[in-house]
């Protein structure tokens, strides 16, 4: 609205200065022809009935010896005449004490007027700011004879038509500096009216989530384009909570349904071998066999075995589902990691350990567990290598402790790698995928965190960053 009005300002001072100075323009011509005509007249006036010397070139400055003068006071004009070779032979401009330039006119002058059909022709020219135009025409005797050329001077006079111009000018600034100042004032209240609900709604939408419940907007005052946003926006809530419990619910049963199949795999894998030992024993037991007792002790032996299984299985299932009970002490890292790898039998392992004692608040337990899944990941990593080689280092770092285990396996391709610390996600063939997801739960309740870095054939590094105590 405010660059509407400035621009309807600028444009209508541009469009009233351009109008002023045409207009002006057309009244000087007007006046200018008006006053040559009244001229013309009374010079042929003067040459027909008032002169007693003859007509010709030669006493034109006799004929008007005294009264070029008077004409040109009457009409406010200055007259010159020349001799149809353009010499000036009498100027009004001398009785005002005016220098006359006695410089014949200009060939150009005399050459245009000759060919012009009117035998007139129009200047116009500047001199110290003060705008002049001039006529030339042929001046004829009673006969229709050409016996001299006559100037006719006006000097254009603006200062009144300025002097209005500005006076105009004046009183439009002021009109519309006023519709200039009443536009600022609408256009701050209204945009005020109208943002004023916008950041009702700007506020809300920001406020919006999907996993709680969410306010509707009510507005006392608003126009109707506003109305129909908040509608929009109230109608957008309710299917968004619709939808959040459609999602939650749906998580929940894909949950349960991905849980209850993960079970159920892990446990059959058990069940068929113990099945397969239990027909078989039922087939080949003999009571009266000599070795009855010991084919007897190693069926056992072989249940109990898948039994285990099948509590390790339940085991992982639960410690995965629940987080690590935040148990902390002061562990000292260095001899705890060197306790965690003497378990390992394997030569390639080389324990770097650049400290002689860290110091950390945490579970000695649940570090044990970390370092363990580690190296057994790395361990199945480089089982196919024919130089394995298995490198865990603890070393301090600013404020944390860093752990590494790097190894020179087969590596990590570049489409698992987000999926390394998902729940149930394993490239093994054996295994439930839950070792580095429950390994990231406990690091992230000792307010630590874990990565890695992997390039495919030559081995991958976890890093695993704790605070120190």
């Amino acid at each position: 609205m405010i660059l509407l009005v400035l621009l309807a300002s600028v444009l209508i001072l541009v469009v009233t200065i351009y109008q002023y100075d045409e207009q002006t323009k057309d009244y000087n011509i007007q006046r200018f022809e008006r006053k040559e005509a009244t001229t013309k007249e009374i010079i042929e006036l003067e040459l027909k009935n008032k002169t007693t010397y003859p007509v010709n070139t030669e006493n034109l400055a006799k004929i008007f010896q005294e009264r070029i003068f008077e004409i040109s006071s009457i009409n406010k004009l200055n007259i010159s005449f020349y001799d149809l070779q353009g010499n000036l032979l009498k100027s009004s401009t001398a009785s005002a004490f005016e220098k006359v330039d006695e410089n014949p006119l200009p060939v150009d002058i005399l050459k245009e007027l000759s060919q012009n059909s009117n035998h007139k022709i129009l200047k116009t020219s500047v001199d110290d700011g003060t705008v002049y135009q001039s006529s030339f025409s042929f001046i004829h005797d009673p006969k229709f004879k050409r016996i001299g050329i006559i100037e006719l001077q006006f000097t254009q006079d603006n200062s009144e038509i300025e002097h209005e111009l500005r006076e105009f000018m004046l009183r439009l600034g002021v009109v519309y500096i006023l519709m200039f100042l009443i536009a600022i004032a609408i256009a701050y209240f209204l945009s005020s009216y109208i943002t004023r609900s916008i950041k009702t709604i700007s506020d809300k939408m920001q406020q919006t989530r999907l996993n709680k419940r969410n306010e509707k907007i009510v507005l006392d005052k608003a126009s109707s384009e506003i109305e129909i946003l908040v509608e929009a926006y109230n109608h957008m809530i309710d299917e968004l909570g619709e939808s959040a419990a459609k999602l939650a619910k749906s998580e929940r049963e894909q949950a349960w349904r991905e849980m209850a199949k993960q079970v159920a795999h892990e446990i059959k894998n058990p069940l068929t071998p113990m099945r397969l030992t239990v027909q078989s024993f039922e087939r080949r037991f003999d009571p009266l066999d000599e070795k009855a007792k010991d084919k007897l002790k190693e069926f056992c032996q072989t249940l109990i075995q898948q039994i285990d299984v099948m509590s390790s299985i339940a085991s992982a299932f639960s410690d995965f589902a629940k987080m690590p009970t935040q148990k902390k002490e002061q562990v000292e890292l260095i001899s705890v990691v060197k306790f965690a790898l003497d378990i390992f039998t394997e030569e390639y392992i080389k324990y770097y350990p650049q400290e002689k004692e860290l110091y950390a608040n945490l579970d000695k337990t649940q570090l044990i567990r970390v370092i363990t899944n580690l190296v057994k990941n790395a361990i199945q990593a480089v089982n196919v290598e024919e130089n394995p080689l298995i490198e865990v280092k603890v070393f301090s770092e600013d404020l944390n402790i860093k752990i590494t285990v790097s190894d020179n396996g087969k590596g990590i391709s570049e489409d698992l790698k987000d999926l390394i610390f998902e729940p149930k996600f394993t490239t093994k063939t054996s295994g439930m995928g839950l070792g580095l997801g429950m390994i990231r739960n406990i690091i992230e309740a000792y307010k630590g965190s874990i990565s890695f870095t992997s390039t495919e054939g030559l081995g991958t590094v976890f890093t695993v960053i704790l605070p120190k105590s």
